[in-house]
């Protein structure tokens, strides 16, 4: 069995393997892990790419599209190591990433899992949006980083270089333990995309595992590499995702209460949206609440709420446009 299995997802990225898997291949120690690239029926020369310019690293093919979840599930169901280690495909690791999560997973067997520190790879003087140092989730679903509140990331200054425990650990470099990930029942597939990660770690932490940020590790992320940041199709997935993931962790009669309030964030953002001319976007998040009560068929309410570690009391719209917080370190929340 090996040690690490480092996963990348693929589906046409043949322009981003060429510019990020390099680092990958020469950062991660050999005799910790393995490198495999996961291509979900991608129509470019990704294939070509990696027989002529990365022979040596592991390569799985599907042949359809499984999406974000089903490609890491399939993916993780073939490969046998302790650990496996999601990571995506436009992330550039830094020097000796692996050796400070394994050491934080091999020393505590309450930690399920752990992320790096996640920097902008177009500027590295910054945290980057999707996980920067450690997820957190406020009252009402939405979530937030140390470094990144709404749409402001932070400039990095070791502000948050301490090693802490975390609601939801980035899908952009998730190091899990491979067999608490399939206990968990792994990522959701009606997702497809988007959110998947953070309902993922919520149920580890239902199950009592730790999760943990450790900035000792730090990788460079791209992002928008599948969808740009404001693209409908993203709007969509994140909205209907955000709300099964809060009917599938949260107890019925909770449940109820806080959706009475997140509707009514959800309906300024829908006047926003049409105050801004934007009737891609309107129609995404009507979608998104249509297929979230169709799709509510398939899930039980959650029995419990769970583990309250980094869930954020407050709201965290409130209190980025109505008090002026858009740093971390201005909430009330260690």
């Amino acid at each position: 069995m090996e040690r690490v299995a480092v996963i990348i997802l693929n589906w046409n990225g043949e322009k981003l393997l060429r510019e990020f898997l390099p680092s990958v291949v020469k950062n991660t120690n050999k005799e910790l892990g393995k490198v495999y690239v996961v291509d979900n029926h991608s129509t470019d020369q990704s294939r070509e790419v990696m027989e002529n310019e990365f022979p040596t690293v592991a390569w799985i093919s599907f042949d359809e599209n499984y999406g974000f979840a089903g490609g890491y599930n399939r993916a993780i169901e073939q490969i046998d190591s302790e650990y496996v280690v999601l990571l995506n495909s436009d992330v550039e690791v830094a020097e000796k990433w692996l050796e400070p999560l394994i050491e934080m997973l091999d020393g505590s067997a309450e930690i399920a899992a752990v992320q790096p520190k996640i920097k902008a790879y177009r500027d590295k003087s910054k945290f980057e949006y999707a996980g920067a140092c450690g997820g957190y989730i406020d009252k009402y679903g939405f979530p937030f980083c140390r470094g990144r509140i709404l749409d402001i990331t932070e400039e990095d200054t070791g502000q948050y270089d301490n090693v802490t425990d975390i609601a939801w650990c980035s899908g952009a470099a998730l190091f899990i333990r491979r067999d608490i990930y399939r206990k968990a029942g792994g990522l959701d597939e009606r997702f497809f995309a988007h959110m998947e990660e953070i309902d993922l770690c919520w149920r580890v932490r239902n199950m009592g595992y730790r999760l943990v940020v450790n900035p000792e590790s730090v990788v460079y992320h791209l992002g928008g590499g599948s969808l740009p940041m404001n693209h409908p199709k993203k709007l969509y997935l994140n909205y209907r995702n955000n709300l099964l993931m809060l009917y599938k962790n949260l107890t019925r009669k909770k449940c109820r209460r806080i959706l009475l309030i997140r509707k009514f964030f959800d309906f300024a953002a829908l006047l926003l949206f049409i105050l801004k001319g934007e009737p891609a976007n309107v129609k995404a998040l009507f979608a998104a609440y249509r297929d979230y009560h169709k799709m509510m068929q398939f899930y039980q309410p959650g029995t419990n709420d769970g583990d309250r570690t980094g869930m954020y009391v407050g709201s965290i719209i409130w209190d980025y446009y109505l008090r002026g917080k858009k740093k971390f370190s201005e909430l009330n929340l260690k």
